[in-house]
């Protein structure tokens, strides 16, 4: 197996699980005690790099969920590029869900379900699709385990998918908590649920953390100057200062 964060090695991780007899399943259908499998991507930032894993897992005939944020300065929805990444992901057989940051709205159960009812119903408006699931973007301590749906949906840090199955999570690039394969679940043949961030995964050869996010600011700073010459005509963006 790969040890690096390459698409390649997304797709051995993949083939390992499946090979051990795991199975995807959704959140409403997973059973701790099983050799179930939940595929959860938290899109951070970049949706042409979801678009990516979900063509990996598409072709292994799996199914996972893309959870994406609504409140953000990293990407727009709204914008055309966006909204094709979206299509892309659907098409090739995925769910969309809600990236909730629960800290614009402080921890109160009222404001999380308010707010929780309505980015869904936009992000269904944007999508085309129904949004059956939630996760938290950077969660406070007091919501890991907050053990109630969200607008009627399950959230990925209920206990039955946080605490009962394994939880394992490549946050900031790394497996800080153990490989996906050495988790305890995993090798007690229970159900894990498996949070990835596809930013993180790179086409060809492992990157550092930091190269990997420069490079993607690089694309993005030259994204901006495209649009600026777009929407601005006495910008040039084949000049530079």
């Amino acid at each position: 197996m790969n040890p690096d964060f390459t698409h390649a090695g997304y797709r051995d991780l993949l083939g390992n699980l499946l090979s051990r007899g795991y199975e995807v399943r959704s959140y409403e259908d997973a059973d701790p005690d099983a050799r179930h499998l939940i595929l959860r991507h938290d899109v951070d930032m970049s949706l042409k790099a979801a678009e990516a894993i979900a063509a990996i897992e598409n072709e292994l005939g799996l199914r996972s969920y893309y959870f994406v944020l609504l409140r953000t300065e990293l990407y727009n929805l709204y914008s055309e590029a966006s909204k094709r990444s979206l299509e892309r992901i659907l098409v090739l057989g995925h769910e969309i869900g809600l990236h909730l940051d629960a800290s614009l709205y402080g921890n109160d159960p009222a404001s999380l379900e308010e707010a929780a009812e309505k980015e869904c119903r936009i992000l269904e408006d944007i999508s085309g699709a129904t949004v059956s699931a939630i996760s938290f973007h950077r969660p406070a301590e007091s919501l890991l385990g907050y053990d109630r749906l969200l607008a009627g949906r399950p959230h990925a840090y209920q206990p039955k998918f946080f605490k009962q199955m394994g939880y394992c999570s490549d946050s900031r690039g790394a497996w800080h908590h153990g490989h996906p394969l050495e988790n305890e679940a995993v090798q007690q043949d229970r159900a894990l649920q498996l949070l990835t961030h596809p930013i993180w995964w790179s086409p060809k050869a492992a990157e550092q953390v930091q190269s990997r996010l420069d490079r993607f600011a690089r694309e993005r700073y030259e994204l901006l100057r495209q649009e600026l010459g777009r929407n601005c005509t006495v910008y040039d963006p084949s000049r530079t200062s």
